[in-house]
């Protein structure tokens, strides 16, 4: 039971909920984030280790940057069927599609912190 209650904390908060679609289509690191949610550095981390002690995101260290992605390898079932939930309930959320928009606008113009 103590796995599926922090399953649910972790999505239990809307940043959360961004980051985990932010993700679907690619790595991002932490300032990539931030710059969409508009947070600071150390919410967007707090974020991000709440999803990934509960299994969701994996991280690769990079120099001094931090890259995060999906955990599409995960032994939970639980996080599997959710991660295929997500987007078909969320895909025409206005904030989603925000987010989407801006994360591209931002790819595109070299907005990473590399």
């Amino acid at each position: 039971m103590d796995n599926i209650t922090k399953i649910f904390k972790a999505l239990s908060d809307p940043n959360r909920v961004r980051i985990l679609q932010m993700l679907i289509n690619k790595t991002l690191c932490v300032c990539e984030i931030q710059d969409v949610l508009d947070l600071s550095i150390s919410t967007v981390s707090k974020h991000l280790s709440i999803l990934k002690e509960a299994g969701f995101l994996l991280d690769e260290k990079s120099g001094k940057w931090v890259y995060y992605r999906l955990n599409t390898q995960s032994n939970d079932l639980a996080i599997n069927q959710l991660m295929l939930l997500l987007p078909i309930y969320l895909n025409n959320d206005k904030q989603i599609i925000d987010d989407k928009s801006k994360l591209n606008s931002n790819c595109q113009n070299d907005g990473c912190c590399k």
